[in-house]
């Protein structure tokens, strides 16, 4: 039986899911015939959505369920304004800005606030990015390395977190690469359940915490699509620091390379290839461990001091919109880099299908099913299952 479906990046993935009744009520108010339709194309008569979101700054009230184990079930309710993208703009450029608010909640317990704002300024030479949360998540920590890999009893938390976040990037003259520049300030604190041995040794565990950071990155981005790109390649050099002078009451650093590869090899199809690399240097807090994050794999269930992951797939436009996907990938979790080549790996993979829902945009939505050594799972995606923004 499939246990859950996965959170999509969520500023990106909130933004289509009550489409379906903006189209009736579109339909029930018999718009002008000459006038194109909001949730049909002229091109080839099928559902798409890109004229209703061509409206000017136009809104989607969204729910969709959470389902994840390590949360419970519950809902997300947001909404999403996006508005419309250059379609004359080259690879890399012309990217749409897009605004969310909402909140989500559990039977678990868990219960979060959340907002944010992507925006792009200055004939697109500069992005900001503007986040904020509230929440209190409950979680299982299961160790770390080698030794969370073989345990079974994980010792439940709840994690509180409200979290404020400023970045800035810059475009390279009028290149495809990016130097970026932020600042994250957190305030968190952690309650162990009491009622389970404590088989961890952490220091100060449920110490409350302020954590403010300096965020350095340098990336390129190439793609054609910000949503479900086919050709392109995404590159990220990034770098947070944590230390008493930048707010933080911990020092430590964590060094993250992201690569995503788009390599159309025919008409219909697209191969994609993903690199993840995330070592953690000095004295984190255990929550702030990198963690092996892919389909099929439940989100902190392999953290470390030290992560590294791929993942491969394939899409095949088989027919007028639908898609057919698949995807395999691994990953390790070590406190050490010379231990990750010698450490157990976690490998996933799985099964899909999509429909590109807005044409104009590139987004393309559905269903993946994967599978782990944990497990079956069931995810819903909008867009490509490795979003940036």
């Amino acid at each position: 039986m499939f246990r859950r479906i996965r959170l999509p990046t969520i500023l990106l993935c909130l933004l289509l899911t009550g489409t379906a009744a903006f189209a009736q009520v579109s339909q029930a108010s018999a718009p002008d015939a000459d006038k194109p339709s909001r949730f049909r194309s002229a091109e080839d008569g099928w559902f798409d959505v890109s004229g209703f979101l061509d409206e000017a700054y136009g809104f989607l009230p969204i729910v969709m369920p959470i389902t994840e184990p390590a949360v419970g079930f519950g809902a997300v309710a947001a909404l999403a304004f996006l508005d419309k993208p250059n379609p004359e703009a080259g690879a890399g450029f012309g990217r749409p800005n897009i605004t969310m608010v909402g909140g989500l909640g559990t039977d678990n317990g868990s219960r979060g606030l959340i907002a944010g704002d992507i925006r792009y300024w200055l004939d697109d030479r500069v992005q900001t990015l503007i986040g904020g949360i509230k929440s209190t998540i409950n979680l299982d920590y299961y160790g770390s390395g080698e030794a969370g890999f073989r345990n079974k009893h994980p010792r439940t938390y709840a994690l509180d977190v409200e979290a404020a976040l400023l970045q800035a990037k810059m475009r390279i003259g009028q290149s495809q690469n990016w130097v970026g520049l932020g600042y994250v300030l957190a305030n968190t604190g952690v309650n162990f359940d009491s009622r389970l041995d404590n088989s961890f040794e952490l220091r100060d565990p449920e110490r409350s915490l302020r954590l403010g950071g300096i965020l350095a990155s340098l990336s390129h981005d190439s793609r054609d699509n910000v949503f479900t790109p086919r050709e392109g390649n995404y590159l990220e050099l990034s770098a947070a620091i944590f230390r008493p002078g930048t707010g933080s009451d911990l020092d430590f650093s964590r060094l993250t390379l992201v690569g995503m590869h788009y390599l159309p090899l025919a008409s219909r199809w697209t191969l994609g290839l993903r690199e993840n690399l995330a070592f953690n240097y000095g004295d984190a807090p255990f929550y702030l461990q990198p963690f092996v994050m892919m389909r099929g794999v439940p989100a902190m269930r392999y953290q470390g001091e030290k992560v590294a992951q791929i993942e491969a797939e394939v899409r095949w436009q088989f027919w007028e919109r639908f898609s057919l996907v698949g995807f395999a990938g691994a990953g390790w979790a070590a406190e050490a880099i010379r231990e990750l080549t010698r450490t157990e790996s976690i490998t996933a993979g799985g099964v899909g299908m999509r429909y590109e829902i807005a044409r104009k945009y590139g987004i393309h939505m559905g269903l993946d099913a994967a599978w782990s050594r944990d497990g079956p799972a069931v995810y819903f995606q909008v867009g490509s299952a490795w979003m940036r923004p």
